[in-house]
């Protein structure tokens, strides 16, 4: 009786959301695809452009209400960037008065980007040690000095995962840490909202623990280096005498805040390692060698320089052809996450390949605006699409350009200079900037950290956005005043 009941209400919210909210989201669509390109208040904006601010508002609408699974949006959105705004797409549309159009190669190699590899691979894990019993045997050795107190669990996972972080990537970092979350999930009662606060802990621990150093993520690497270049140059231990500080408030902050809107039921978690009736065997011992070893050459990437998603590969590579990974377990992949992220990936190809997201941020006039103003409104934006592409893309495309802007306003001559240089000057302004795209977290298609934590099924999009925007906005309010005014640069 209960289980029908469950299935009607899921039934009328599906015929809601499909009935009102899908008409709207295709008039949005419709509407911001047909005007004349004029009304965007855009010069020089391009047919194919336009489509593309289409489409990239038919996936936040669609991804923000789930209307349709998350997935699903994200293999519409491919599909239709394939057919409108891609070089081998619909003739009619696709042609070179449209604008710049998107290599459909690059938009199809969405599917097998690294960073889907990465998961790939973070996932072979995560079923192996769940098989194989590594997952409780390491949660437990590793959350021990945290008791069993769910709070301090919490807590624990929020440390461990920020510190792992900060030397290697956030995303290898969040497939890693999945596999240790299952066992304390699984002690846990089905309606405890505390494992919501759990499985949130995965993405936001990993997107503000890699603040913490120069290495940590891609952002802060491309920073430093452009600082550097511009003869601005940050130390490792300059970054870190800053920013792990900073790290260290945002995750206490995220740990009151998971308390708050996810609270624990149980008083309790008792990890224990249930009895192991499987002989250990050489399958066993493989298992662990290859995950102790994949995690060690994740942490050591700067030292081996094998990048960490191709390091993802050679779990999957050495348990295939061992036997152990079997055509059984293959079907134990979650595919839909690697889906869901793959469109992330396809809608950053397009912004980018388009010239979209390049000819937004120049016509803001950053040069004739107050410091104050260059700073908020340039966060922002780098916040604002850092929720849609990858952090290390927005910082890519953003940093370069506002170095330029930085060194405009640091020269002595410049009128804005001594509020410039009080304010932290270029270094404030770089690093903020890095801030920025590492906090943006509100979607799953935000960061992969976040799409790990969707795949636990645990976690719906509207909790991970209300968590997300204020972390985000807390991190770019105490960050801003953080590296200007607390605690700038020297």
């Amino acid at each position: 009786m209960a289980e029908t009941t469950i299935e009607t209400v899921g039934k009328k919210r599906f015929n809601v959301k499909f009935c009102i909210l899908f008409p709207i989201v295709l008039l949005v669509t419709l509407f911001l695809w047909c005007v004349p390109t004029s009304f965007f208040g855009i010069d020089a904006l391009t047919v194919a452009q336009q489509r593309v601010i289409a489409l990239f508002a038919f996936a936040a609408l669609m991804w923000m209400f789930e209307i349709i699974p998350n997935w699903t949006t994200s293999v519409l959105l491919i599909v239709f960037a394939l057919l409108t705004v891609s070089n081998k797409g619909i003739g009619y549309f696709c042609t070179p008065e449209a604008g710049q159009l998107v290599n459909y190669k690059n938009i199809m190699a969405a599917f097998a980007d690294p960073v889907v590899m990465l998961f790939l691979g973070g996932f072979v894990l995560a079923i192996m040690a769940e098989k194989y019993g590594l997952d409780v045997t390491l949660a437990r050795f590793l959350l021990a000095p945290f008791g069993t107190n769910p709070k301090m669990v919490l807590l624990g996972f929020l440390i461990v995962i920020s510190i792992f972080s900060m030397f290697m990537s956030n995303t290898a970092t969040a497939a890693m840490m999945l596999a240790f979350l299952a066992p304390v999930l699984s002690v846990l009662p089905k309606d405890d909202k505390g494992k919501i606060g759990l499985a949130l802990a995965i993405p936001i621990a990993a997107n503000v623990g890699g603040i913490g150093t120069p290495i940590g993520t891609p952002p802060n690497a491309t920073a430093v280096k452009f600082l550097a270049e511009a003869g601005a140059e940050v130390s490792f231990v300059e970054w870190m005498s800053r920013m792990i500080p900073f790290v260290i408030i945002m995750i206490i902050l995220a740990w009151i805040l998971l308390q708050v809107f996810f609270p624990f039921k149980s008083k309790e978690v008792k990890l224990e390692i249930p009895k192991n009736n499987k002989v250990k065997d050489w399958k066993y011992y493989l298992v662990w060698i290859t995950f102790i070893g994949t995690i060690v050459l994740w942490a050591t990437e700067q030292i081996t320089k094998i990048n960490s998603n191709v390091v993802a590969l050679i779990p999957l590579a050495v348990l295939t052809c061992t036997g152990i990974f079997t055509k059984e377990d293959i079907k134990e992949i979650n595919w839909s996450v690697l889906w869901l992220v793959a469109g992330g990936f396809a809608l950053g190809t397009c912004l980018q390949e388009t010239g979209l997201a390049k000819v937004l941020i120049e016509s803001i006039p950053f040069g004739s605006m107050p410091v104050v103003l260059v700073l908020v409104i340039a966060g922002l934006v780098c916040y604002f699409l850092s929720n849609f592409i990858s952090n290390s893309a927005t910082a890519a495309l953003l940093i370069p350009i506002l170095i330029v802007v930085a060194e405009g306003m640091a020269d002595p001559s410049a009128a804005n200079n001594a509020q410039f240089l009080a304010a932290g000057g270029t270094k404030a302004m770089i690093s903020f900037i890095a801030v920025c795209a590492s906090t943006a977290m509100c979607f799953p298609i935000s960061t992969p950290p976040n799409a790990i934590a969707a795949s636990t099924g645990l976690v719906e999009t509207k909790d991970m956005a209300r968590v997300g925007i204020i972390i985000g906005f807390v991190g770019f309010i105490f960050g801003y005043f953080w590296l200007t005014k607390i605690f700038p640069f020297a």
